[in-house]
């Protein structure tokens, strides 16, 4: 409970601003993830080999907005395998946490990854400081920011917003954009 409100205290005072605008390099990383409850790893610059790639922030697993996007996303997964993308939920929660947040939430649709320290401050997802985790230690939160990455490695959509109402959308819509642009 304490987590809840200490993410929705930040998200109050947060401003809504991504620091990767579309053209920028998205940069490359290697971190664990999970896929119904399977942990394994994840390489973007690899998953960009089988085209557009959508990475979705999000501040906690099993929070309510959280939870309700991960839902979304999942129902919409198909749409996004149609256009040729992969969709990857990105937390800075433990993989052990991620692993059955993926089985429930996620529905074993997709993977959820665990983001370190670098790829917070890379992708400028941090949402305020970093707020004491269940073991009172400090614990990155994430903003809730979706990116659409082209194959070639460049952001070519961004939404940043608190709110996980129009994430699925409009990321579905910018990679539907992508595909026939490319066609």
């Amino acid at each position: 409970m304490r987590l809840i409100l200490a993410v929705a205290a930040l998200a109050a005072a947060a401003p809504a601003v991504a620091a990767l605008a579309p053209g920028a390099a998205a940069p490359d990383f290697t971190t664990r993830g999970a896929t119904a409850g399977k942990v394994s790893g994840f390489h973007l610059k690899e998953a960009l080999k089988k085209g557009p790639v959508v990475l979705y922030f999000f501040p906690a697993a099993f929070t309510p907005g959280c939870s309700a996007e991960a839902r979304a996303f999942a129902q919409a997964i198909p749409e996004f395998k149609k256009a040729g993308a992969t969709v990857v939920g990105m937390s800075a929660d433990p993989v052990d946490v991620l692993a059955d947040f993926s089985n429930k939430d996620c529905a074993g649709q997709f993977m959820v990854a665990s983001a370190g320290p670098a790829v917070v401050s890379g992708y400028d997802v941090a949402l305020g400081r970093p707020v004491p985790g269940k073991d009172g230690a400090p614990r990155i939160v994430t903003k809730r920011t979706s990116y659409v990455i082209a194959p070639d490695g460049k952001v070519s959509f961004v939404h940043d917003d608190m709110n996980p109402a129009e994430h699925v959308r409009l990321t579905l819509e910018a990679v539907r954009r992508l595909r026939s642009a490319r066609s």
